[in-house]
């Protein structure tokens, strides 16, 4: 039987003599009400809730012409009375907000008071906190979405119905040449045998006036690329190799591409890799040549512009390549032997998933699903590529996604909204379409308000060993990687064969604070709903599923305790 005490204390203007009070407490019922009040200028005091008995909720209304005068004329003994029990009160709310219980504290006033998270420092970012789990108190819109939960499973209950991995159909060489005339005519077939990157000598028409990268795309759309290409232009005219009155440049393609996923500690892996001198990155960290700028995709919103030729691709690779061309041509073994471990890598993190732009250029489609994805070009020029991937749990690399690039209004209520109005639109492509047409959908991809696609890591890892050899990748896990970096690095080392470190080298490598981490304004945010999670979770079950029975290994399942 529920409890409830009403106390009413008038509080009369000036110049009146009387107060009355009129308590009813108990199960008790046909307490007359309190005639003076009437529900006008009192402070109403009222305690309940259904776990603890205890729901505190506070109203004070009084008018203008009120003032202490009231509270003053009251006799010692009530003005004691009412001050103890506004003692009491605040005693009881202290105990119920420090009990930690999960029920809510409801205060009814014109301002609204969410809930908190219980410890916001446990936060998801590309470091070792990524692992910890996050609870924390729910607050009245985590429960309002609590009710909501039914019908969202529904729609990912649609979804895994409808989920089904097939292989794709490959397309022939001849076609892809088609597709990228300009490409195969400046890359060849074979590569220079003593380079351990896939490298070429190139003949240059230019004279010593010449700008090289005049023209080259990066520099032209982009400010902040300039100073890099006013180094490569220092270093580029003592780099020529000279014969019968002609003037080659070495060419150069990765040797091994960290091909994703975003949010997923590629930014963090790279910048350590980078320190072993065995390795050499392109000029830019992430040239996003093979998925977008081929295409002439800045930023998709903003429409095509000027596709990107493979030449300004390669211009990257120019620092990479004059180390290489000078071992190539020293006359030591020694200084040969030294050049030649030199290996090529780059690290778009955009590689593996994103193949947006294939909808405006390739029309023989077969029921929505891409002709040519972008592993089908690079394995059509460099069938021995080596490939890294590093991935996290989809769940929180999503919310990490979200607070990484949404812009303003974000919160734990915004993001479960988007992510609500995102599987809407995901399943509604489901009911029409393949699961492949689905992933691959710029239309879909654009409308969603959060990349929910991106964390179907199995869909996309099946359609690259449909052209590639498993061994030929090394797949990571951030939280792996965050709990012992000086692993993960010889694992990498290990894979693309490189060199012992000395003491000093390693621990420059291992010890160094992680990169790219969350941003302190995005951390205060606090984590996702429990919900919310628990929404994502069911949604990325099955692929996730599907990418630990490929990849044999259950940690890749992401379960939870």
């Amino acid at each position: 039987m529920r409890h409830c005490i009403n106390c009413c204390i008038q509080l009369l203007p000036d110049g009146a003599h009387k107060h009355q009070v009129n308590c009813r407490g108990g199960p008790h019922h046909g307490h007359q009400a309190c005639p003076t009040c009437k529900g006008e200028n009192k402070i109403l005091f009222r305690v309940d809730s259904k776990q603890m008995n205890l729901l505190a909720v506070l109203e004070v209304r009084t008018e203008g012409n009120e003032n202490w005068g009231g509270f003053l004329r009251f006799k010692k003994g009530k003005r004691c009375s009412l001050v103890f029990g506004l003692i009491i009160m605040t005693l009881v709310m202290a105990s119920y907000i420090l009990s930690g219980a999960h029920q809510e504290l409801l205060i009814s006033s014109p301002f609204h008071y969410g809930g908190f998270p219980s410890n916001p420092s446990l936060m998801d970012s590309e470091n070792p906190s990524d692992t910890k789990e996050h609870h924390h108190q729910s607050s009245v819109n985590n429960i309002s979405y609590v009710k909501d939960y039914p019908s969202i499973k529904l729609i990912i209950n649609s979804i895994t119905a409808r989920i089904e991995f097939t292989t794709r159909q490959l397309p022939d060489l001849e076609d892809l040449k088609k597709q990228e005339l300009h490409m195969f005519s400046v890359i060849p077939n074979k590569f220079l045998p003593n380079s351990k990157s896939p490298c070429w000598y190139e003949e240059f028409s230019g004279r010593n006036t010449t700008d090289p990268y005049l023209t080259n795309s990066y520099v032209l759309y982009s400010k902040r690329f300039r100073s890099t290409f006013d180094a490569l232009r220092k270093a580029f005219w003592g780099h020529l190799a000279h014969a019968h009155g002609k003037h080659f440049r070495l060419r150069c393609l990765p040797h091994f591409y960290i091909i994703g996923q975003p949010k997923c500690g590629t930014t963090d892996l790279y910048d350590r890799l980078r320190l072993h001198p065995e390795v050499k990155f392109s000029a830019i960290k992430e040239p996003h040549w093979w998925t977008r700028k081929r295409f002439g995709i800045v930023r998709l919103r903003d429409g095509l512009r000027d596709r990107y030729p493979v030449e300004d691709y390669l211009d990257l690779f120019d620092l990479a390549a004059h180390q290489i061309h000078q071992g190539l041509q020293a006359s030591s073994a020694k200084e040969q032997s030294k050049m030649n471990t030199i290996i090529i890598g780059e690290a778009s993190a955009s590689t593996m998933w994103d193949n947006n732009a294939w909808t405006f250029f390739y029309d023989n489609s077969t029921d929505g699903e891409p002709p040519f994805l972008t592993q089908d070009f690079i394995h059509a020029f460099q069938p021995n590529a080596k490939l890294i991937v590093m991935l996290r749990d989809p769940v929180e690399r999503l919310y990490s996604d979200y607070l990484y690039f949404a812009s303003s209004n974000k919160s734990a209520d915004d993001f479960h909204e988007k992510v609500t109005e995102a599987l809407q639109l995901f399943e509604n492509c489901m009911l029409d379409y393949s699961l492949r047409a689905c992933v691959y959908n710029n239309t879909l991809n654009n409308a969603m308000p959060v990349r929910l696609q991106v964390g179907l890591y199995a869909v996309y890892l099946l359609d690259w060993l449909s052209v590639f050899d498993k061994q030929q990748f090394l797949i990571l896990r951030l939280e792996d990687h965050a709990s012992n970096v000086k692993y993960t690095m010889h694992k990498v080392f290990q894979f693309l064969n490189l060199g012992p470190l000395s003491e000093k080298q390693e621990a420059l490598m291992t010890k160094s604070p992680a990169s790219n981490a969350r941003r302190p304004e995005d951390r205060n945010l606090g984590p996702m709903w429990p919900i919310t999670q628990k929404i994502l979770r069911d949604f990325y079950r099955p692929f996730n599923a599907r990418l630990a029975q490929v990849l044999a290994d259950e940690a890749f399942a992401w379960k939870t305790k």
